[in-house]
């Protein structure tokens, strides 16, 4: 495997987490899935739509997104949105991200105590 493959690897690895999060506070604002995955590219959060879709059927299996379908245009569309326990995990999970992306911070710049 050479550095190039491993390189990508951890970056997929570290962006996993980092797209439930993003997820999970977008949808604060209700959204459907193609708005939601265009938002997400256009800020820098690079996710594919056969990532997605799962990703968004299992938050809502756990309780941790609400949906429902809009009929009202010519193409029915399922609208997600964050659920009460959904906004609680992603302030815990954005206070963690802080904490570490401080401490990171810190290694980088040489003071690490």
């Amino acid at each position: 495997m050479n550095t190039d493959e491993t390189t990508l690897g951890h970056i997929q690895e570290l962006r996993r987490g980092t797209v439930v999060l993003a997820c999970l506070i977008r949808l604060r604002t209700p959204d459907y899935g193609y708005a939601l995955l265009e938002s997400l590219n256009s800020l820098g959060i690079l996710v594919d739509a056969n990532t997605l879709y799962p990703l968004l059927r299992r938050l809502e299996k756990q309780g941790l997104l609400t949906s429902e379908w809009n009929t009202d245009e010519a193409r029915p569309r399922k609208f997600y949105r964050t659920s009460p326990s959904g906004d609680q995990l992603a302030t815990a999970l954005a206070t963690d991200w802080r904490r570490i992306d401080d401490a990171l911070a810190r290694l980088d710049t040489g003071d690490a105590r």
